[in-house]
């Protein structure tokens, strides 16, 4: 299972940190991802983080601003957002592995605006 918490109304310009809580199989044998939906859009890939954190993505997008991390004590995944914009709202996901397509939880709303 995975529960994502977090989102929020941010001002452009601000920031959120976004958590996703792992439960049900070995956290610290897996890489995570997290993905995100605007509406109207499709399912868009962000970041993702190797199992021991040693290798990190991002999309172009969003590289410089975000940082995903992971703390597999607390068998949670982090995804800290800064210099919000606009377009980074969207239904944010965590998902397991690379990419977009695996396991996915309920999703956490990010909304950007003034």
């Amino acid at each position: 299972q995975l529960v994502e918490s977090g989102g929020g109304l941010a001002q452009p310009g601000g920031s959120l940190r976004l958590s996703c809580a792992a439960s049900g199989f070995t956290f610290n044998l897996a890489s995570m991802s997290w993905a995100r939906q605007a509406p109207g859009k499709g399912l868009e890939w962000v970041s993702g983080i190797s199992r021991d954190g040693s290798d990190i993505y991002y999309t172009d997008s969003v590289e410089g601003r975000f940082t995903i991390s992971r703390d597999n004590a607390k068998n949670t995944v982090y995804l800290q957002m800064n210099s919000l914009k606009p377009e980074d709202t969207a239904l944010y996901y965590c998902a397991l592995g690379w990419g977009a397509g695996g396991r996915k939880g309920q999703g956490t709303q990010v909304t950007v605006s003034s």
